[in-house]
């Protein structure tokens, strides 16, 4: 998978997985990795699906209906490319937090849904709940999911039964809501950041 990888500025904190946002690249939420943990590595990939020319983690049928055959086949590419990854890297394949804004964060929380150890921890930016009728493995990582109480692409709903459904496979889980639609603001990240230094 296109990718870049950074080394941790200091021993032992985590790897941020950095999953972008459709139409996004390998270099969009640098800057959140930054605002979050500027001592962390970072592995930030970019989705191999192309939607009329832009990068996506998944397919999807329609907007806000996903091709679920495609969300599990690339969940697991995903999920082996992290292995692969810290065998490259030599980082620790338990220490990987996850950071992924809207397509990028319904991946992540599809790795949440199929892998029990898939992730440490993670930050959901706008995501939606990816399967439903699934049985969850049990979890331990800490989630944070950042929501629109107004967000035309991601309602309520969808944040709300997320948080619901990690809550029930043991997850610690946060919501914090935002009124600015789907965008991904200031506030939501330094949010996000001040959680994340409370978790990790």
């Amino acid at each position: 998978m296109k990718h870049l990888y950074k080394k941790a500025a200091k021993e032992g904190h985590p790897v941020l997985l950095l999953l972008h946002g459709t139409g996004g690249t390998e270099e969009d939420l640098l800057p959140i990795a930054e605002t979050v943990d500027p001592d962390a590595a970072v592995l930030s990939v970019r989705g191999e699906v192309t939607e009329n020319g832009m990068p996506r983690f998944f397919r999807r049928l329609s907007e806000g209906v996903f091709d679920e055959e495609d969300l599990v086949k690339r969940t697991g590419g995903l999920n082996g490319f992290l292995q692969e990854a810290a065998d490259r890297y030599g980082f620790d394949r338990g220490n990987i937090v996850a950071i992924g804004y809207s397509n990028g964060a319904n991946i992540a929380a599809s790795l949440l849904f199929h892998y029990r150890d898939a992730l440490k921890g993670a930050i959901l930016h706008h995501p939606m709940v990816p399967l439903r009728n699934v049985a969850l493995p049990a979890q331990t990582a800490p989630v944070f999911i950042g929501a629109g109480t107004n967000d035309p692409i991601c309602p309520r709903s969808e944040a709300e039964e997320l948080a619901s459904l990690l809550q029930n496979a043991g997850a610690d889980v946060h919501l914090h809501w935002e009124n600015y639609g789907h965008a991904l603001t200031a506030s939501e990240i330094r949010a996000a950041a001040d959680w994340y230094r409370a978790a990790f």
